[in-house]
Parts: C-alpha cells; structure tokens; sequence
C-alpha cells in the first residue's frame, strides 16, 4: 500500500506510540524487530492499534506532531473511533489485516 500515513501503536506494556511512515507493514516489522524507534524496542511486541492516510508529506507530518501531542485519554479515542483527525483516512481494521497479510505473503515468496 502506497502513501504516506500516521498510525499509533500499542506496545506490550500498554503505552502508545505514534509515527509516520509510508510503508505500514514494513514499519510494524521493524518495531518488532527492535529495529523501530528507541522507545519501542523495549516494549516489544507493538502491535497496530490504527492508521490513517494523509494527501501529502506535509499533512502526515503535522498529524504526527499533534498525535505525539495529545493526552492518553485522547489517543485512546482515536483508537475507538470517538475522535478524528481532520481531513486523514482512517484506514478499517479489515484494510488494517490485509496490509499486514499481503506483507507477510510477499516476504515468505521472497524466502
């Protein structure tokens, strides 16, 4: 999947972790990998608690420093779907699984 996007992320000791990628399958395999971001290399496994799609480079960008500015409580809305962010694509979790499906289908083609 193309783009650039902004995704949140639960980690295993139940704190949430934001950033920006334009490749999300990638991303949650290197943060599991400990290959991610330094906060999230100790609290491994993270999973994928949403996703959203952005226009362009600047859009992501700017949700990603508004998101990394919020409160618990208000991420956790976001996850629930009680919130949105202005003008990103809230990608489904049934979109969610296929992306990560489609990444590991590619990667063990590729072994």
């Amino acid at each position: 999947m193309k783009g650039l996007f902004n995704y949140i992320l639960r980690c295993a000791d139940g704190t949430l972790y934001s950033g920006f990628t334009t490749d999300p399958a990638a991303r949650l395999a290197a943060h599991n990998a400990g290959k991610g971001a330094k906060y999230t290399r100790s609290r491994r496994p993270v999973e994928l608690a949403a996703l959203w799609q952005w226009p362009d480079k600047s859009s992501a960008m700017s949700a990603e420093w508004h998101v990394k500015h919020l409160s618990r409580e208000q991420k956790e809305r976001l996850i629930a779907r009680k919130a949105r962010l202005e003008d990103g694509r809230r990608i489904s979790e049934k979109r969610l699984l296929q992306i990560l499906s489609d990444k590991q289908s590619k990667e063990g083609a590729s072994k």
